[in-house]
């Protein structure tokens, strides 16, 4: 592969990321530098509401859209798919909590009918793709302990530990959002109790400031209303940014992290998200090493999960 960033005359080697969410599906060609190349980048809704051909039909148009940018010259390295989990990695399924209608779903499979046999197609959580991201070009460079997090519709992670991806026997390591939170009793979609993303995800937090008297129906309203310092709002997210940190310092005393690296719309709602967080770790004052963990923004633009999933093709030897 280049070692120099490529052009549009000399594109060089480019992976075709897909990023599969619970709103939208995304797929973009992208450089060995984590470029995205400009008019490859395709987006179409997904969401619990479309029927498993909606979605698939989705998925085969951003694709086939993407793919129609490919540079003559250019070499197609191989393809990256980034899922909302839970995922079977081996297999390359696909079951996202949020789409009912796809359990079991080959979604390996169908994206790699789309492109030339021997072409290499890898499949792993979205949680694990923005952690490679955010390990390779983000907040995280530098540090070989490292969680990444998507705070969006869910709350999705992923681990890279000794400087190696961490996915477990069928992919799903590091799915923070379903870890439960002490104090909380919030029914989970997953069947859990007090889970992270049934606490702290955006539709949740939203969903419980309405439940206090909050008249607002989205993130973006929500983050308005704190900064106008409403009351419930403040508290809303008070509550989200504490269940992060409870979350964290749980996985930190699991598996000792250096970094924890954030991104996905709500994340954005407020700064004080994160230090909300951070005084919960806070409160493990005895134990350095829990306390030792930095909880920091994503260092990545909206593109991190598709150069995420680009990571899957780029940083394969960092894939374990």
């Amino acid at each position: 592969m280049s070692n120099t960033e490529p052009t549009t005359d000399h594109p060089g080697a480019l992976a075709l990321a897909v990023d599969l969410g619970g709103t939208k599906v995304e797929a973009a060609l992208v450089s060995d530098q984590g470029v995205v190349l400009p008019g490859s980048r395709f987006r179409s809704p997904t969401g619990p509401q479309r029927t498993s051909e909606e979605l698939q039909a989705a998925v085969d148009e951003v694709v086939t859209d993407a793919l129609g940018a490919l540079p003559a010259d250019a070499t197609l390295a191989g393809v990256g798919i980034g899922s909302a989990g839970p995922v079977d990695e081996e297999h390359g399924l696909v079951s996202p909590l949020n789409m009912p209608v796809w359990r079991g779903y080959p979604l390996r499979d169908r994206i790699a009918a789309h492109v030339p046999d021997g072409t290499p197609v890898t499949l792993r959580m979205d949680g694990l793709a923005i952690t490679l991201a955010e390990h390779w070009l983000g907040a995280a460079q530098g540090s070989d302990h490292v969680m990444g997090m998507i705070v969006s519709t869910g709350v999705g992670g992923g681990l890279i530990l000794h400087g190696r991806t961490v996915s477990g026997p069928t992919g799903n390591a590091g799915h923070i959002g379903h870890v439960e939170c002490g104090g909380y009793d919030d029914p989970c979609a997953c069947g859990g109790t007090g889970c992270l993303e049934a606490v702290a995800s955006g539709p949740k937090t939203v969903a419980w400031a309405q439940r206090q008297g909050f008249a607002g129906t989205t993130g973006e309203e929500l983050s308005a209303a704190y900064a106008a310092g409403d009351e419930i709002a403040v508290a809303a997210v008070k509550r989200s940014g504490r269940a992060l940190g409870q979350a964290i310092a749980s996985a930190t005393s699991l598996v000792d992290l250096e970094v924890v690296a954030i991104g996905g719309g709500f994340s954005h709602v407020t700064p004080d998200l994160f230090e909300y967080a951070r005084q919960a770790v806070a409160e493990r004052r005895e134990f350095g090493f829990v306390t030792k963990v930095r909880i920091v923004p994503t260092g990545l633009s909206q593109d991190g999960p598709l150069i995420g999933a680009a990571a899957l093709v780029h940083r394969a030897h960092v894939l374990r």
